[in-house]
């Protein structure tokens, strides 16, 4: 009896030291992590909707890394000189996207929390939300659409 209870035990013992191992799983990268080129953007103000980009002879990216985020637009020619930038940090649970605006070519955002709603459609992202300063007078709704370039 203490031979087979023995040899049991060896076997587990066995089975499991040469149990295949699961192949190891790559670290689920963030969905936003990386670059993404605006297609699109419009504001909506007291029901109203205006087209915001595309702009002829502008393009704008907007970059995110594990914790932080940052936007460039600029000019694609000479004419008409135009750059925007800004860049902070951000939250991201499920479809909620938080931003702490912490720099701004525009200094008056500067400083400022939004919330919003991410979707994400293959290689679009598609950013939903309100931008409320009331001393600034803004309380908008923005919907921007962008696509990943990396």
């Amino acid at each position: 009896m203490k031979f087979a209870n023995s040899t049991f035990f060896v076997s587990i013992l066995f089975l499991c030291c040469n149990a295949p191992k699961a192949p190891e799983q790559p670290v689920a990268e963030k969905p936003l992590t990386g670059t993404w080129r605006l297609v699109s953007a419009k504001v909506i103000t007291k029901g109203d909707t205006v087209s915001t980009f595309p702009v002829a002879g502008q393009e704008m990216i907007k970059m995110f890394n594990a914790t932080h985020f940052s936007f460039f637009k600029h000019d694609v020619g000479e004419a008409n000189a135009v750059f925007d930038a800004g860049a902070g940090t951000f939250t991201l649970s499920g479809e909620d996207y938080k931003e702490q605006l912490s720099y701004c070519s525009a200094r008056e955002w500067e400083n400022r929390g939004f919330s919003f709603k991410v979707s994400f459609h293959h290689d679009t992202l598609v950013q939903k939300g309100v931008e409320k300063i009331d001393s600034l007078n803004i309380n908008q709704e923005i919907v921007e659409v962008y696509v990943k370039v990396n």
